[in-house]
């Protein structure tokens, strides 16, 4: 990895883990349940959960990580969601934490999985497909060095 890859990736990994977790532990985003995002049964409504689920991937994705042009990643995509929901959130003072990890990372694409928890339980676990986007030709791009680079940080295959 050359010197500026290096650093482009060091310092992506110092500010989404705050340099205090192993290599391939997940991201943590402290979700705060509010009251609008509730059901009629009042539990967190199903599409909620995946708004926390993007709100930790846009955490754990660093949009304003520097390298040349302010960001690390560019165009992305979501190209696939599963989500099994576990058990029912119900509203509360105390955020749960979504944790994210990279499960595989391929040329133009690459897979997380996610578990929406607190220290007793598990309420979500998901996985999602990120495919890399091209806006001007409308069409799929290959990841680049330093993105794939930031995900081998993070990849926990056995997720």
């Amino acid at each position: 990895m050359n010197r500026e890859l290096s650093t482009v990736v060091e310092t992506a990994t110092e500010r989404t883990r705050g340099g205090a977790d192993a290599p391939g532990a997940p991201h943590v985003h402290l979700a705060h349940i509010r009251f609008a995002d509730l059901d009629p049964l009042n539990h967190v409504n199903n599409v909620r959960m995946l708004t926390y689920l993007e709100d930790a991937r846009i955490s754990f994705l660093q949009w304003d990580a520097a390298d040349g042009d302010g960001r690390l990643f560019g165009g992305l995509v979501v190209a696939r969601h599963e989500v099994d929901y576990v058990h029912p959130l119900l509203l509360r003072r105390e955020p749960v934490r979504v944790e994210t990890r990279v499960t595989e990372v391929r040329n133009a694409s690459f897979s997380l999985a996610y578990e929406i928890r607190d220290d007793d339980r598990v309420y979500v676990r998901a996985r999602s497909i990120l495919v890399g986007f091209d806006l001007e030709t409308q069409g799929v791009r290959r990841l680049t060095d330093p993105e794939r680079a930031y995900l081998h940080t993070h990849l926990t295959p056995d997720a």
